[in-house]
């Protein structure tokens, strides 16, 4: 039986999921731009965001930082949105920002499909990830992704505009929201553009952590 398609992203109190005034990718990274303001603040802010996730001993041990971390329900769920996932489809620029970022051993360890306008051949990393690229629409790409995740599900991994043209096109059967109590009062935010009108949400679950709040929701027709 095929998986589900699901979404699963960290949020702020006030609905965003990116700081404002993303930095150009390229200077994001650049060692002469690491002392300048735009790019500091932007980072402390996701940082602030995501900082959740970084003492977990799942996070740890996927990205082989060593031994250790903490245990508990937000490690818990960290690791069952990872053995859940059975393949990620995700955006052009949120690839090209990875490339530059994600170490040599990509975190996925499944197929990932880049939706893109440019044909190019899969990118195999060590580890089980190879990046495939689809250029012919996100309705091949998630169909491309169920056939590789077998009985297991799809993840949207992003970005923000690439999961909601996913959640407009009646393509996501679920998603979970991990609320951070954190206030932006500017960026990205995840539902800016959503076609409310043929969306109805069921809520499945809401877990309280020490530090964040998780909320699942299943996605039906209006």
């Amino acid at each position: 039986m095929a998986g589900k398609v699901f979404f699963s992203v960290s949020m702020s109190l006030d609905g965003f999921i990116a700081p404002e005034s993303v930095p150009v990718e390229e200077e994001l990274f650049s060692p002469g731009r690491q002392d300048d303001p735009e790019v500091r603040r932007w980072m402390a802010q996701w940082t602030e965001l995501q900082k959740w996730v970084f003492p977990l001993r799942f996070f740890r041990e996927n990205l082989k930082l060593g031994e250790g971390g903490e245990e508990g329900r937000d490690n818990d769920m960290a690791r069952e949105t990872f053995e859940r996932t059975g393949a990620s489809v995700m955006g052009r620029r949120m690839f090209d920002l990875g490339e530059r970022s994600w170490p040599e051993e990509a975190p996925f360890h499944t197929p990932v499909f880049v939706v893109t306008h440019t044909k190019r051949d899969p990118w195999e990393r060590p580890g089980g990830t190879t990046f495939h690229f689809v250029d012919d629409g996100i309705e091949h790409a998630v169909d491309r992704a169920r056939e590789a995740a077998g009985d297991r599900d799809v993840r949207i991994a992003g970005g923000g505009a690439t999961i909601l043209e996913h959640l407009n096109a009646g393509l996501v059967d679920e998603f979970s929201i991990t609320l951070s109590p954190v206030l932006f009062g500017s960026g990205t935010r995840l539902f800016d553009g959503v076609d409310a009108s043929r969306i109805a949400l069921e809520p499945i679950r809401s877990e309280p952590s020490p530090r964040v709040t998780h909320l699942t929701y299943a996605v039906h027709p209006r």
